[in-house]
């Protein structure tokens, strides 16, 4: 590995540490940038969750320390999501990956709709912990965004936070804490899968989960201090971007002028 992609992938991972831990989508970032040093798009795939284990330790760490963790919640919410994150890492190989990321990409334009139109669901939720047992409804919800994120992962952070604040009812700093510890309890499984059909560069990972874990505790900072409506605005920038991305706007409007 030449030296000048360490310290590429380590901005990379910060970025998408950052992005991450406050809405979701940081995956376009990291997954471009491992290609790019040469790994082929299904090992960057499986690289890409060493970064996003360690950044969701640090985010978790922070959250919890400053009492803004439903843990509770998490951890049950966090089981059909783990679940669902072994399926999916198991049959990325067999899912056509373009039909899913044109389908994906409409759905967070009607989500960006939601976003937009009812901001004070995003900003006050309905309760600050989960006190009973999650619904049928709540947890497929969290087993489908599961096989997402075992899938690609790319975009599960603001699929998690749609289902937190639409389907469970926190406001959006504390889905994000929630969000990092579903993702932190079923990273490792998908991983497993990854490393076990030798889709992983351990090197390459751990760097871009250096700049992952500082981007987190940044990130993590910033959301307690500014709070909802900073976290709102970033979130909608973040899915018009990632819609634009998997839609393959960019791409069509460039062969337009060639």
């Amino acid at each position: 590995m030449p030296w000048y992609t360490i310290p590429a992938l380590i901005a990379a991972g910060f970025a998408a540490g950052f992005i991450n831990t406050l809405a979701g989508s940081g995956s376009l970032i990291t997954l471009p940038a491992l290609i790019w040093i040469g790994l082929p798009a299904t090992v960057a795939n499986g690289t890409n969750r060493i970064g996003i284990l360690m950044q969701n330790v640090v985010g978790v760490g922070s959250f919890m320390r400053h009492r803004i963790l439903d843990l509770r919640g998490a951890l049950l919410l966090g089981i059909p999501a783990t679940i669902g994150s072994v399926i999916g890492a198991q049959v990325a190989v067999n899912l056509d990956e373009v039909m899913m990321r044109r389908t994906i990409g409409v759905v967070m334009i009607l989500m960006l709709g939601i976003i937009i139109v009812r901001p004070q669901r995003w900003l006050q939720g309905r309760q600050t912990e989960m006190t009973g047992r999650p619904t049928w409804t709540q947890l497929v919800i969290f087993f489908v965004i599961g096989v997402y994120g075992g899938f690609i992962q790319a975009g599960v952070g603001i699929f998690l936070l749609a289902g937190l604040v639409l389907a469970v009812g926190y406001d959006l700093v504390r889905a994000n804490a929630v969000k990092l510890g579903i993702v932190m309890l079923y990273i490792p499984f998908a991983l497993a899968v990854f490393i076990r059909n030798h889709q992983v560069d351990l090197l390459a990972g751990l760097i871009v989960g250096v700049g992952s874990m500082l981007g987190a505790w940044v990130a993590a900072r910033t959301a307690i201090e500014k709070g909802a409506i900073w976290v709102r605005r970033l979130l909608i920038a973040v899915v018009l971007v990632s819609a634009i991305d998997l839609l393959g706007v960019a791409q069509l409007v460039t062969g337009l002028f060639r």
